[in-house]
Order: structure tokens, then C-alpha cells, then sequence
């Protein structure tokens, strides 16, 4: 059974992308519906750490990031209490001069690209953050950079979207996207212009030849220990585990949240298939993260968990038409900067969509680099 209305666009999945590509549509007056068969905001957006953060892996992450981050920016006024945006900061933390040597690249490069920054030297790093063990070099503190609460973050963009208009079709899955309607898993079929696949993890199972792996992630929330920590704390190590090709690895990195709590990560795992929490690794970075704040082993720990995050081969999200499916587009492949760059993504999307240009080039994003066409 087709339902009668006829929609411009039909977003599967209503993680923290596809919440933001439905707001960017109900901003150009378009017609939507947006299909979730779980919970607003579970799924990645609920595995994340909602930092964030401007990234400089490559130019194109860097220019997505940084367009990403000013969106959030813009619309932090709007942002009820829940969502918990904090203007925080992050420090990247050195641990000796070899990192400082890299410290002072990121400061150059950023200031080169009109983000400011502040390298720290050892003093200053212990003025700023107490807490971190004597003897680290220093580090590069970002004060643009914040942190959120993102399953609420998702859910104002979803109110938002249905404010305009926007149908949301809970507790059912889509099954199949054709040319033109989604099949859900009820029978119904929606008819649809465009389809936008922000379906994570799972967008695969929709996009044949779609190559996103899961990439699983731990994280651990304390007891409320305000003041503890001031800015979002990160290993320059963490580049190297972020680049790592490895089925594991762990890196020091914890946020401060408005309730006063601590949220600690972070690991990443191939070839995991359980979302179960498993105790090795979560110790392996529990102990990564004691090395750099020993306070925090005389803490209380009130929930560890674990998820999945879809990952590309060059680190780059999917933005863009499917060349394997017509009409069908993606928002996916963001890995652990879903978050940030959720806006970003949203806007290129859509400028796509009504075929206008966009504020930083899309072709690093587009899909045709990791799909091949689909055949007649």
C-alpha cells in the first residue's frame, strides 16, 4: 500500500545525519519523512562523545569540519538546556617534544586557516588541567571546539524537522529503496523524488557495494566530579590511533559534561560484531586514560557501553549521490565525527538535492570514489 502523499525526500535512519539532513530539507520548505525503526539518536549517535571539533587528517577533513563546526556555532543560541552544549575547548596533550614538534604544526596550520589556537607549555597545561600527571610537555588548546549531549542534539533537529512538516515513521524498518518509494517493513511504500540513506552501519545492507565497515567503540561515563576536568582532553596519540589499520587500539581522551560527570574513551575495534562491552578492551583504555589523569581511577563509574560507527577507507563520510541506485542518495561513512560534522553534511547534501553550490567543495565526499556505477 503506497501512502498517499507523495514526498520530496525520504530519509532512512534518524541518527544525529539524518536528523540534520531532514532539518536542511524542512529549511527549503521540502516535503519529508524520515523512517527509524529504534530509538531518535541510538545507534552511532548514542556511541559517540558529541565533541566537537575541527580535525586536520586531510584538507577535505579539515574543510568539513571547520564548515561543520561554524554551523553548530550559529545555531548553539537555539539549542535547548538539554542538548548540553558547552563551549569547552579541547587540549591536545603532548607527552614530549616530539609531540610538541607536532603541537606547534596544528598551530600553524589551523592559524593558516583562521582558527585559533594556543600551544601550552607545560606550566600553562598544568594551570589549565590540574589534573593530568606532572612531566607531559605541554599541549595545543582549540577554544572553538565544544561538546554536546547528541541523542537530545537529535532530537531537536527531529522536532524541528516535524515543526515544518516532516512525518516520522517510528518502529518500522524500510527494507528496500527503489526509484522512486521506500518499502517498509509494514508493507507500505513511500513514494519519494529522493532517498537519502543515513542509515550508519546499516546503510549497506540498503546501497549495494557501499564500503563502510564497523568500527566498534567503548565507552565510560563517572559519577559527577564538577570541575575535575575543564576542557576536552585528548592524546595527540590518538591521531595514530585514529590512522591505525589494526583490529585495536586505544587512546586517552575525556570530556567534561554539564552535569559535572566525565565521559572517558576511546577505543576502536574491526571485525567486532557483538555490541557487547568487552572487559579487555575497556580496561586497556581505562588504564590508557589513568596514565594521563590519575585521578580518575579513584572515581566512580556509573555505565560502560559500546557501539558501532560506520567507517570509510580514506576517513571521509559518503556525501552524496549513489552511483549504483537512481535517485538515492548518502549520508554516511563519518565514523567518530559523525557528530561534528553532521550539519556540514546536511547542507552539502541538500545543495545537492536542489542543484546549487555549496560553501566548500563536495567532490571529496561524493560517493563515486569508493562505489562502482551500476549496471545496465
Amino acid at each position: 500500500m503506497t501512502e498517499r502523499r507523495p514526498y520530496d525526500v525520504v530519509i532512512v535512519g534518524a541518527g544525529i545525519v539524518g536528523t540534520a539532513v531532514a532539518l536542511a530539507c524542512a529549511q527549503e520548505h521540502l516535503t519529508i519523512a524520515i523512517v527509524e525503526p529504534d530509538v531518535v539518536g541510538g545507534g552511532a549517535t548514542a556511541a559517540g562523545m558529541g565533541h566537537i571539533v575541527v580535525m586536520d587528517d586531510s584538507e577535505a577533513q579539515f574543510s568539513l569540519t571547520h564548515y561543520s563546526q561554524q554551523l553548530w556555532q550559529t545555531i548553539a543560541p537555539e539549542l535547548p538546556r538539554d542538548v548540553e552544549y558547552m563551549p569547552c575547548g579541547t587540549i591536545w596533550v603532548a607527552v614530549d617534544q616530539q609531540e610538541m614538534q607536532e603541537v606547534r604544526r596544528k598551530h600553524e596550520y589551523y592559524g593558516s586557516r583562521g582558527v585559533t589556537t594556543e600551544i601550552l607549555d607545560e606550566p600553562q597545561l598544568r594551570e589549565a588541567e590540574a589534573g593530568l600527571r606532572p612531566g607531559l610537555a605541554g599541549g595545543l588548546l582549540v577554544p572553538g571546539d565544544s561538546v554536546i549531549y547528541s541523542p537530545y542534539a537529535a532530537r531537536f533537529f527531529l522536532q524541528r524537522a516535524q515543526a515544518g512538516g516532516a512525518d516520522l515513521y517510528s518502529g518500522v524498518r524500510a527494507v528496500k529503496l527503489r526509484q522512486h518509494d521506500v518499502v517498509l517493513s509494514d508493507g507500505r511504500r513511500l513514494a519519494t523524488t529522493f532517498i537519502v540513506n543515513a542509515a550508519g552501519t546499516w546503510a549497506r545492507e540498503f546501497t549495494p557495494g557501499l564500503e563502510v565497515r564497523k568500527r566498534k567503540g567503548h565507552l565510560v561515563i563517572t559519577d559527577r566530579y564538577p570541575g575535575h576536568v575543564r576542557h576536552q582532553l585528548v592524546e595527540l596519540g590518538y591521531l595514530k590511533s585514529a590512522h591505525s589499520l589494526t583490529a585495536e587500539s586505544v587512546a586517552f581522551n575525556v570530556q567534561p559534561r554539564m552535569t559535572g560527570q566525565l565521559l572517558i574513551g576511546s577505543s576502536r575495534q574491526f571485525g567486532a560484531e557483538s555490541s557487547e562491552v568487552d572487559r579487555r578492551i575497556l580496561c586497556h583504555m581505562l588504564q590508557r586514560a589513568f596514565q594521563y589523569l590519575p585521578g580518575l581511577s579513584r572515581m566512580s563509574a556509573i555505565r560502560a557501553w559500546a557501539g558501532f560507527r560506520a567507517a570509510t577507507p580514506d576517513k571521509l563520510p559518503l556525501i552524496g549521490k549513489s552511483p549504483a541506485q537512481d535517485n538515492v542518495y548518502l549520508a554516511t561513512g563519518h565514523e567518530g565525527l559523525g557528530i561534528t560534522t553532521s550539519l556540514g553534511t546536511a547542507r552539502l547534501l541538500v545543495d545537492q538535492l536542489l542543484n546549487r553550490r555549496s560553501q566548500i567543495p563536495v567532490e571529496p565526499y561524493l560517493p563515486t570514489r569508493h562505489m562502482e556505477p551500476a549496471h545496465a
